[in-house]
């Protein structure tokens, strides 16, 4: 069985953890003095400028020294290592337009922002808004709770730190590439199980023409590369729909062998996550997760990241399952969720975005 799977032992997405975590230099970047002024000149550019950030393109927020080091950053996440993390950006200094504006042009030089959600928001908000995560609309970053390993939409997820939690939230990372060959080695036979559709709840964000699920593998090899898409709450919500298969102890069996690999010491690599760090990730080799958190108090110091959905120009060329997921964007790259008659925006507050009533969302007092 092992000499039917396919090989990549020499992408370098092939890593584990425990040996990422000794070499920062092939993932990690501080900006310099230099690549700093360019983002300070581009919010001192925008001044108080008040409408939607969608409305604003790379050519308005040239970043001369930066561009180059980003050139490079994109190549690596998409077609290297998989994830970035830069440090350094003072956002103690900024408001939360002057952030957002320093990583939308960030963003927009790796890739265009595509819809995260029902509501059309470019730019996400990762906070809780007490929402019960088992509810099939509910989207897990706007709860506190643990984030399995799993991958979002779009090429490339970016992330923002603005603030963080009083405990936990800590942010981790595994390359499916790494992951694939573990199966292969250690668990084959529930690796071609991984390879044969499995079904994911669209979370009643349905585009115009599509079913409210959509098959995919976790694995399947094309052009060239092994392709991990792995959300197991998905899967899960999946099964409230009958005419989607039902999941089988073997598929069950063998999400469980996967998970417990991803979050392994020798696989993951643990993120402490600290404001004004900018993390961007390849969904298409890594998987990322986030532990539970307990928040502040006071509201004005309660966890809050901003997020990013990239569409990548020059990104890799995409299975067909992808495609059925999301549909392309005028670039021609993975175009997020997108809803019939909502057009793109970047809501500058934590606001609900998911499909129908905030209502049925929402945890019920007991």
């Amino acid at each position: 069985m092992l000499d039917s799977f396919p090989r990549f032992d020499a992408s370098p997405a092939n890593w584990k953890g425990s040996d990422l975590a000794k070499t920062p230099d092939r993932w990690m970047h501080d900006l310099s003095a230099a690549e700093l002024g360019d983002l300070e000149a581009v919010i001192a550019a925008a001044g108080d400028r008040t409408d939607d950030l969608t409305n604003v393109t790379a050519s308005d927020l040239p970043l001369p020294h930066l561009a180059p080091k980003l050139k490079e950053i994109k190549a690596n996440v998409l077609d290297g290592v998989g994830l970035t993390l830069i440090r350094g950006f003072p956002i103690d200094r900024y408001n939360l337009r002057q952030a957002a504006t320093a990583f939308w042009a960030v963003g927009l030089h790796l890739g265009d922002a595509v819809s995260q959600n029902a509501a059309g928001h470019a730019l996400g908000h990762v906070r809780d808004l007490g929402f019960d995560y088992s509810q099939p609309s509910s989207r897990g970053y706007q709860t506190a709770e643990r984030l399995p390993y799993h991958c979002d939409a779009g090429d490339v997820v970016g992330l923002l730190s603005i603030k963080t939690s009083k405990t936990g939230g800590l942010s981790s990372a595994v390359s499916s590439t790494a992951l694939y060959h573990a199966m292969i080695e250690r668990h084959p036979e529930h690796l071609a199980v991984l390879m044969q559709p499995t079904y994911r709840d669209r979370r009643d964000e349905i585009p115009e023409g599509r079913r409210p699920w959509y098959p995919m593998p976790v694995f399947q090899a094309h052009e060239g590369r092994i392709f991990g898409h792995y959300v197991r709450s998905a899967i899960r919500k999946a099964q409230r729909f009958e005419d989607v298969p039902r999941v089988t102890p073997e598929q069950e069996a063998a999400f469980d062998a996967l998970d417990d690999l991803a979050g392994s010491e020798e696989f993951r690599l643990d993120m402490e996550f600290e404001p004004g760090d900018m993390q961007f990730v390849c969904n298409h080799t890594i998987l990322h997760s986030r532990t539970k958190y307990e928040d502040w108090p006071d509201l004005e110091r309660r966890r809050h990241l901003l997020r990013l959905w990239l569409g990548c120009p020059g990104g890799p060329d995409l299975p067909a399952s992808h495609i059925e997921q999301q549909g392309l964007n005028p670039a021609g790259r993975p175009a997020g969720i997108h809803c019939p008659g909502v057009a793109l925006n970047a809501p500058l507050e934590a606001v609900d975005g998911g499909a129908g009533e905030t209502t049925k969302r929402q945890k019920q007092n007991t």
